[in-house]
């Protein structure tokens, strides 16, 4: 099945791994609200957490549009460190040829589920945990709450589903509208839901703020909201 930009993906079966990585960015591009407009904000955030000696992390680096994004976005702070992680090795590949000459940038295969974080003082996940299995999401957000310094930000982008049903049903009709109007056809627009069955899991509003609350994080904030997709900052 073809679920646009020559990404083939078939039955309950999406992953990110062999050729995806060669039109990922532009797939979600023209896929997530307010893409871009995301990265911006989260690079505005970023000033008020991160100093010249911050260690900070982004989990689910993909192809590195938004870690080169706030590293330079901070070039006036040298010595913070950028570390990016991501399963996928077709995607750090991309992402070190993306993010090659700026030098407080590293970039690792790696699962966040089994890797150790330095004390950090900013952790992101752009669009990441939704499609990790949801019995690892609480270990995830208890160790990025732990490695966190006091008064750190973690910043969560996230698909999320409707508080009930009805609205739920709303969120998806416009959704599917969004997508029309940003030229998927609708054979794409159903290859790609059936591609990701079993695998994009998405919690609600309240289901995502409750992990956060388990994890210990109190200081809590919407900072993007576009129908089904929101932006959550969370302080340390």
């Amino acid at each position: 099945m073809n679920v646009g930009h020559k990404i083939e993906a078939k039955n309950a079966s999406w992953n990110f791994g062999g050729d995806v990585a060669d039109t990922f960015v532009d797939h979600i591009r023209q896929s997530v609200p307010m893409y871009e407009e995301g990265h911006d904000l989260v690079c505005q955030f970023s000033d008020y957490f991160v100093s010249n000696e911050s260690t900070c992390y982004e989990i689910g680096v993909s192809t590195g549009e938004l870690m080169k994004k706030l590293a330079l976005h901070n070039q006036g702070k040298p010595k913070a460190r950028w570390i990016g992680v991501d399963t996928e090795k077709p995607m750090i590949e991309k992402a070190k040829k993306h993010c090659s000459g700026v030098d407080n940038i590293e970039l690792l295969v790696e699962d966040i589920r089994n890797f150790d974080l330095e004390p950090a003082d900013f952790i992101v996940s752009y669009y990441t945990m939704q499609f990790t299995p949801p019995r690892h999401r609480q270990d995830i957000f208890n160790k990025i709450y732990n490695a966190l310094n006091w008064g750190g930000a973690f910043i969560m982008f996230e698909k999320v589903r409707g508080p009930d049903a009805r609205f739920q049903d709303i969120c998806v009709s416009l959704y599917n509208d969004f997508k029309v109007r940003q030229g998927f056809s609708p054979d794409e627009i159903l290859s790609k839901t059936r591609s990701l069955k079993g695998v994009l899991e998405p919690f609600s509003t309240e289901g995502n703020l409750g992990l956060l609350r388990r994890a210990g994080f109190s200081d809590t904030m919407t900072i993007c909201k576009y129908i089904c997709f929101e932006g959550f900052l969370a302080i340390k």
